[in-house]
């Protein structure tokens, strides 16, 4: 019997995984090579799930239905004094990166998966390519797949012009338990996937799954996002510095967050929110903040190396695409390696597929976003920020598949 093709997935995290999961019901011989030395369980984004998604999960042996998340029928947006502005009937399950990182870790067997592991270089010829870590194990394959995200050391060697590019505004973050919010805030925000329009600012927040993945009544959780302008070179540098004065340019880790950077959020949050949201900020126990990046490749495949996901393309969140395209990505690339011809050629496919289609992500979601931007520079940016104003343009396409559109 001929041996089976050998894989190196650089990234341990929702993109790797998929494309881990596939490539070994396809026959491949797997490994995924995840920075962290610990398991990725902790950290808790709600996602918005879509076809798309599902068909990925479904082709990678998951069972794709409402047992991932919580399944929400309206949207709604709320006025700054809580009223309702907007309604809009729109059924989406909605699901977080811990039960989706659960599922897809499961599948994937224990001795393929390994923690700690730092990818320091790689080469690679016409017969194989090699990764070296930094523990010192050299790890020969056919495939190397990087899926190691938005700050990608693989996609730094081969696009080294490929850079990160600051949007112009934050996103706060924080998930609330359901049983810590009010009566009002349960009635009035759990039943939706919830707006509120500030002016140059964006909350979203719906309903996720509670601890151990519990979907019932009163064992849920809240997730919000609220995006707010932060200008690069004056409130944007001083929020990302920390109390010793050390400069995060790249995003700051949540405990570094100085006090006071927390409590102006909570401030500002009864001044510009409805109640009802700026509740949830102020019940956040864990706040933090993320930078808001673009991010476009020019070239998928390099030999026998491929970019996948974040470490390819990442939009801003607003439609709610980056692991609908991270798993896209991986089904496209195992679709394309299906015939056991050259990797090479396979993974020029994939590119071919892949490309236009991260483009034409992020593009949208820039669109979506541009009214939030500290700066608006251009005309299509002006134009796209006039259009995302109102309640029925923000419900119709955030968080929605722009194909479905």
């Amino acid at each position: 019997m001929k041996a089976a093709r050998k894989a190196i997935v650089v990234g341990g995290s929702l993109g790797g995984l998929f494309a881990a999961n596939l490539l070994l019901r396809a026959g491949w011989d797997v490994h995924v090579y995840e920075r962290v030395a610990e398991e990725l369980l902790g950290r808790g984004a709600g996602i918005v799930t879509h076809p798309e998604l599902m068909e990925v999960l479904s082709a990678a042996g998951i069972a794709a239905d409402e047992s991932l998340g919580v399944t929400v029928a309206q949207r709604v947006t709320l006025a700054q004094d809580g009223s309702i502005a907007g309604k809009r009937e729109l059924p989406q399950l909605l699901t977080a990166w811990g039960r989706l990182y659960h599922v897809l870790r499961s599948a994937f067997p224990d001795a393929r998966y390994h923690n700690g592991k730092h990818l320091m270089s790689f080469t690679q010829d016409a017969e194989a390519v090699e990764a070296r870590f930094a523990d010192g194990e050299i790890v020969s394959a056919d495939l190397l797949i990087a899926a190691d995200g938005l700050r990608s050391a693989v996609r730094q060697s081969l696009l080294p012009q490929v850079r990160p590019q600051y949007a112009g505004y934050i996103a706060w973050r924080g998930l609330v338990e359901e049983s810590a919010l009010s009566e009002r805030a349960r009635q009035e925000l759990f039943p939706y996937f919830a707006f509120g329009l500030p002016p140059r600012e964006q909350m979203i927040a719906y309903p996720v799954a509670g601890q151990h993945n519990s979907v019932a009544p009163g064992h849920r959780r809240y997730n919000f996002v609220w995006y707010r302008p932060a200008d690069e070179t004056s409130t944007f540098l001083s929020m990302v510095t920390d109390a010793s004065g050390k400069v995060w340019p790249d995003g700051i880790p949540p405990p570094l967050i100085r006090p006071e950077v927390l409590e102006e959020a909570r401030a500002a949050a009864h001044e510009v929110l409805s109640p009802q949201f700026a509740e949830l900020v102020e019940k956040t126990e864990n706040l933090f903040f993320q930078p808001i990046f673009d991010l476009e490749s020019t070239q998928l495949a390099f030999g026998r190396v491929a970019l996948l996901g974040d470490a390819a393309f990442v939009a801003r969140p607003h439609c709610g695409m980056g692991v609908t395209k991270a798993g896209s990505d991986a089904r496209a690339l195992a679709e394309a390696l299906v015939n056991g011809d050259d990797v090479s050629k396979a993974l020029l496919r994939y590119e071919a597929e892949r490309l236009q289609e991260g483009a034409f992500i992020v593009g949208h979601a820039r669109a979506l976003g541009a009214y939030m931007q500290a700066q608006i520079s251009t005309p299509e940016e002006r134009e796209m920020a006039e259009r995302y104003r109102s309640p029925e343009a923000v419900m119709r396409e955030t968080a929605v598949s722009p194909r479905t559109l």
